[in-house]
């Protein structure tokens, strides 16, 4: 494979116990990690004022992710909840992790989502089975926290995954996920779709676009 070919990375960082999920990025388990930016839509094209920062971590149990959002407009689910998940959250702001553990079979991965309000929806994809499967009444038990700075105009979104929901393997230093993000952002008809990884068609659901997630110490 060409150095052109080669799929995007992030690099998700060892902590070396678990920590209080925060949204903060300037908190001691965000502060200093090295994140990748999206500001690009899924055709490749430029989303100005849209540009997202995605920060990883692990442990022995968790994936930890951080979503820092810059925003031009909210489009926000009314009466949100957030004690049960919220099905096709999609169609509001919302911030998404698509990650695949499976090498051999790329139609199979889970999907993660967080809003601006702390509502979340995760789903168990296979995109292989007729019909596709999305299955919404999967749950992992991951968690969400988020917030809104109005005045910088920056919503920021966090994300706790235990690591037995993403991988058969236990997580160590070298092992690497198939992921992308994404994000819908505002009213139509000026709604922003922003990928890290373009997909160059309208679906987010291309598994052969992903880039790879990779744990280093």
């Amino acid at each position: 494979m060409s150095a052109q070919n080669m799929p995007a990375v992030i690099d998700c960082y060892r902590a070396e116990a678990n920590f209080p999920l925060t949204a903060d990025p300037n908190a001691a388990a965000w502060k200093g990690v090295v994140g990748v930016f999206s500001e690009r839509g899924p055709r490749g094209e430029l989303t100005p004022g849209h540009r997202t920062e995605i920060r990883a971590r692990w442990t022995d149990e968790n994936l930890y992710l951080l979503f820092i959002c810059a925003y031009e407009e909210l489009f926000l689910k009314p009466d949100p909840t957030t004690t049960t998940e919220t099905n096709r959250l999609w169609e509001w702001d919302v911030a998404e992790a698509f990650i695949g553990s499976d090498f051999a079979n790329i139609s199979r991965y889970t999907e993660y989502q967080v809003s601006p309000q702390g509502e979340w929806v995760d789903l168990d994809i296979d995109r292989g089975s007729t019909p596709v499967n999305h299955d919404v009444g999967w749950n992992s038990g991951y968690e969400v926290t988020a917030h809104i700075d109005k005045d910088r105009k920056v919503w920021y979104g966090a994300m706790r995954i235990p690591f037995d929901k993403l991988d058969t393997r236990a997580p160590k230093a070298g092992n690497e996920l198939r992921v992308n993000f994404y994000r819908f952002q505002g009213p139509a008809p000026d709604r922003k779709r922003i990928a890290w990884q373009p997909t160059y068609n309208d679906s987010y659901h291309t598994p052969e676009a992903f880039g790879l997630m990779r744990l280093v110490r």
